[in-house]
C-alpha cells in the first residue's frame, strides 16, 4: 500500500461540480491512498497508524515534532490508484501494478475506519469517481509512504 501524504492547510474533493469533502479541522493531511494487489488489512492498519503519528507537523518552536494526532488535524482521504503507475517502458503509464477495485475500495475505507478510531476526523473522495482535488501543501510538506519497503 502506498500513500502520499500533503500536510495542508486547506483541501476539498469536487465531483460532479459539487464540493464532496473537505479538510477539516485544518491543518491537517491530505493523504493520496493506493493499494497493491497483495495488500492486506495488515497494510491499511500500518498506514493509517503512520498517518496519524507520522511528526510533520511545527510545534511552538518551528520544529517538526508533532503529529497529525497533537495538533487535532483532519485527514482528507482519497483514493489513487495512479500511485501504482508503472513507467519503467515507453511513454504510457502501466496500472496493471494496481489492486483490483473489489480489492482497494475495502482497504481505503479500512484505512479512513482506523484513522477515525485513532481520533482522526476522516472525510473522504468517491471510490472510482473522476474527482477534481484542490489543496494548499504547507510547507510544502510531501511524504512518501511505501508498506513494501517496510516488509
Amino acid at each position: 500500500m502506498r500513500a502520499l501524504l500533503q500536510r495542508a492547510s486547506e483541501g476539498q474533493v469536487v465531483v460532479d461540480g459539487k464540493v464532496i469533502a473537505s479538510l477539516s479541522p485544518a491543518p491537517g493531511l491530505v493523504a493520496l491512498i493506493g493499494v497493491g494487489p497483495r495488500d492486506t488489512a495488515a497494510e491499511a492498519t500500518m498506514i493509517a497508524g503512520k498517518i496519524a503519528n507520522l511528526r510533520i507537523f511545527a510545534d511552538a518552536e518551528g520544529k517538526t515534532n508533532l503529529s497529525l494526532l497533537d495538533v487535532k488535524g483532519g485527514a482528507l482521504v482519497i483514493s489513487q490508484f495512479t500511485l501504482y503507475a508503472d513507467t519503467r517502458r515507453g511513454r504510457r503509464p502501466g496500472y496493471t501494478t494496481a489492486a483490483s477495485p473489489d480489492i482497494a475500495e475495502p482497504l481505503v475505507a479500512q484505512v479512513c475506519t482506523e484513522l477515525a478510531a485513532l481520533g482522526v476526523p476522516v472525510s473522504t473522495g468517491q471510490f472510482g469517481a473522476h474527482m477534481e482535488v484542490t489543496l494548499t501543501n504547507d510547507g510544502p510538506m510531501t511524504i512518501l509512504l511505501d508498506t513494501d519497503e517496510w516488509r
